[in-house]
């Protein structure tokens, strides 16, 4: 771990340490310097950024471009996704990101989250209900994932018969089977089938529903503007993206959270006393512990200096929001999971233009899935040794491959 970006594009850094002991090997980057060439999630070199004021300050430079089109040719191969699915938030600038997501905003305001408070607390205590007799469960599979995704799903107007499918395909695309070199690809075709469709049903049938708003964005297209305008692919694409997105990250954010509190057992107490402070808390899971461990690539539209270290235009940089939200510069005794310190300015949801746009529905969700779930068992306690919990094996994503608990 001890080369640096000094070392040069042909000597990217071991990140096998970034997958074993995720936060011990970026304390160790980021005491080394800010900014190091590893192997990217691609497999191809990329340059990590590791230290917060680096990290804040890239999330909203504009020099920095989400769009693949500034690559350099043969620098990137990340996903291989069709048009359909590819055009969507996570690939755009404005002024198209601009535009595509006022169209969506809405949907995600405070006041349109906190009206789906009843319904989201309704599916916790059901869950809840169906977890109770048996005195333990795997939390991922029988909360924290159905949760999320039942939600979401219920947001977009999906059946229910159709969500089974859509946890494997997403497994296959955040965590992918390396025994099995396929599933990638055909996850990625059944989720194209699976949108057409679905866009094809709400057309010919539109529900009350944020997919059926958007579908007719799109088709009463007459009289408005450029700037109101949602394209085919567009539409298929935020519509993927507000399902992954809004499943992923928070089914990651409950685990990982639930997991915190089980490994800090003074903090589980403290917030059974006082469920007014799980709002708070949130915030501090995190920081401490987020779903996203990088920011989404960015490629330099031009030569340009990050913590001092000049980057070639077209190059791939990774932006470590695990490493800034541990950076101790900007969080005392980061490593310690302290609901009550400053916790203004966390990364974990980006920052700048492109800001977690589901950021309100995820920390809601977080709150009621918590909260309920500490009142309901009060021994709620891990169900194997702590050394058998595992995370998925990604330097992407941070999340729980399982958890299972007893009470």
């Amino acid at each position: 771990m001890q080369n640096t970006a000094e070392t040069g594009p042909d000597a990217p850094i071991d990140t096998t340490p970034l997958l074993d002991d995720p936060y011990t090997a970026l304390a160790a980057l980021r005491e080394a310097g800010p900014v190091h060439r590893i192997t990217g999630t691609d497999g191809q070199p990329a340059w990590l950024v590791t230290r917060y004021d680096d990290v804040r300050s890239a999330l909203a430079d504009p020099r920095l471009s989400l769009d693949k089109r500034h690559a350099t040719p043969g620098n990137y191969r990340g996903f291989s996704l069709p048009p359909a699915l590819d055009a969507n938030l996570l690939n755009m600038d404005p002024p198209d990101h601009t535009r595509i997501r006022r169209l969506v905003v809405k949907a995600f305001t405070p006041g349109r989250v906190e009206a789906l408070r009843g319904p989201v607390q309704r599916i916790a205590d059901e869950l809840l209900d169906a977890m109770a007799a048996k005195g333990r469960a795997e939390l991922v599979a029988d909360y924290a994932g159905p949760l999320p995704i039942t939600v979401i799903c219920d947001l977009l107007g999906i059946p229910a018969e159709d969500r089974r499918n859509f946890l494997a395909w997403s497994d296959a695309l955040i965590t992918p089977d390396p025994g099995r070199p396929q599933a990638m690809k055909e996850a990625i075709g059944a989720m194209l089938e699976f949108y057409t469709a679905l866009i094809a049903a709400k057309r010919a049938e539109p529900g009350d529903d944020l997919l059926s708003d958007l579908i007719a964005v799109r088709d009463d297209a007459a009289g408005t503007t450029d700037a109101d305008r949602l394209g085919e692919d567009e539409l298929t694409s935020l519509a993927f993206l507000i399902l992954f997105a809004g499943y992923e990250n928070t089914v990651q954010l409950i685990g990982n959270a639930v997991l915190a509190l089980l490994d800090h057992p003074e903090q589980l107490t403290a917030l059974r006393r006082n469920p007014a402070e799980v709002t708070p808390a949130v915030e501090e899971f995190l920081r401490y512990d987020g779903p996203a461990a990088l920011a989404i690539r960015r490629f330099p539209v031009e030569d340009m200096e990050i913590g001092g270290v000049r980057i070639p235009a077209g190059e791939s940089v990774l932006l470590s929001l695990a490493s800034a939200n541990r950076d101790p510069h900007r969080f005392p005794a980061p490593d310690r999971l302290d609901p009550a310190r400053d916790l203004s300015g966390h990364l974990a949801l980006g920052h700048g233009i492109h800001y977690c746009l589901g950021a309100p529905l995820a920390r809601m969700e977080a709150e009621i899935a918590i909260g309920a779930l500490i009142s309901r068992f009060p021994g709620l306690r891990l169900d194997v040794p702590r050394d058998e919990v595992r995370h998925r094996r990604t330097i992407r994503a941070r999340g729980l491959i399982s958890l299972p608990v007893a009470w």
